[in-house]
């Protein structure tokens, strides 16, 4: 089990992204956002300290840390106004997907442009008709000689306009059961066949969204990843670290719009009294504080199973921690927005486009009822109603 008592270098990792973060800030993403342009500037600047690729293997340009390292770098940039979200699809899946199954080529190809944050890749898994049900995914790979064809249609997909590639989950044929089984390939931006389409959102992020249309996408042998017999393995191994770090989104998330609230609570003075001395405020605020702290230790202990290799263990670790984050972002920025009143539906304090983006950590990459399903079943031992 991880200490309960946060090591001196994860207390230093903290600190240090957290000054990055706050000499960006909320007015660089929101100025951002507005131009219609991804974080290049942060994105940069976080890969060339190093924070990018802390949890990649040192032997490829990385920190040699884990995914518990990795949360922290997303937390406290999200506490700071300025998550990056693509920190969670190409350092914490495709990276740990490519270190933990990929040829030495892969690696060496991908592993130290990830870490700097000189390339960056995508990761294709939701389609129209498969939502949460991976085992329904109708991208199809087949051979052509050496070569796989792929195609199909993938949504939802984060930041495919910055990205070098798209990890891509298709299926193929099994050659002695004739049934289709997961498989992974790393598909270029620029290849031919591949399309990419912008959806329009009503969320405010500086990472788009986009529908990826493959129409008989030809890559080689060497794009597969992994063991084409163990797919599935290697789908999980990146869906852990996806879950852990959409906690971390969401509980850096949650932390700034309470600081915000606090702050507010502290200065805003009503018959003589900051309004955080009345108990109907201060109270609401201090449970989103121990919800947000309660999801964190979850966070922890998920991140630390997975980084000890326990996979069983870290899955309902990191199901449970999405879950508890996802449900205290939603709570600390709604009581945010409420001890503000009026002005905390404002531009000026910036706390109303949280109200949206605070929804995401509730929906993607799995939703909450998913994942009550997946701890009914796995945890609690009880049948399935699908």
């Amino acid at each position: 089990m991880p200490t309960l008592i946060e090591p001196e270098e994860h207390k230093a990792l903290r600190a240090a992204v957290s000054a990055l973060g706050k000499r960006y800030g909320r007015e660089y993403l929101t100025r951002t956002v507005a131009e219609g342009r991804p974080l290049t500037e942060l994105w940069a600047d976080a890969g060339e300290l190093g924070y990018l690729g802390v949890s990649l293997p040192e032997a490829y340009g990385g920190g040699g840390g884990g995914i518990a390292e990795l949360s922290i770098v997303l937390e406290e940039l999200g506490a700071a106004g300025s998550p990056l979200l693509m920190l969670v699809v190409s350092p914490a899946i495709c990276g740990t997907v490519i270190s933990r199954f990929g040829t030495d080529a892969q690696k060496r190809q991908w592993l130290p442009g990830i870490a700097d944050g000189t390339r960056l890749m995508a990761f294709g898994i939701t389609e129209p008709d498969a939502g949460s049900n991976s085992h329904r995914i109708s991208t199809t790979a087949r051979r052509d000689g050496t070569d796989w064809l792929l195609t199909g249609r993938k949504v939802f997909i984060s930041g495919v306009d910055m990205a070098d590639a798209v990890l891509i989950v298709g299926r193929t044929e099994d050659a002695r059961t004739g049934r289709l089984k997961p498989c992974l390939f790393i598909v270029p931006t620029d290849a031919e066949g591949f399309q990419k389409h912008p959806i329009d959102m009503e969320l405010s992020a500086a990472e788009k969204q986009f529908e990826l249309v493959l129409d008989d996408v030809r890559l080689p042998a060497e794009a597969l990843v992994g063991d084409e017999d163990a797919g599935l393995l290697q789908l999980f191994a990146g869906l852990n670290p996806e879950r852990i770090m959409t906690a971390a989104f969401a509980i850096g998330m949650g932390r700034y719009a309470l600081g915000k609230a606090i702050e507010y609570a502290r200065d805003r003075t009503v018959w003589k009294a900051p309004i955080g001395a009345h108990q109907a405020i201060a109270h609401p605020l201090a449970q989103a504080h121990i919800d947000l702290e309660l999801a964190r230790l979850m966070m922890q202990k998920a991140a630390h199973l997975y980084d000890a290799g326990d996979d069983i263990g870290a899955g309902e670790a990191a199901n449970m921690a999405k879950y508890a984050a996802g449900e205290a972002c939603v709570r600390a920025v709604d009581q945010a927005v409420h001890t503000l009143g009026g002005n905390g539906l404002t531009r000026e304090y910036g706390l109303a486009s949280l109200i949206t983006a605070a929804r995401v950590a509730r929906i993607a990459p799995v939703s909450r009822e998913m994942i009550l399903n997946y701890v009914s079943h796995q945890s609690l031992g009880l049948p399935k109603s699908y």
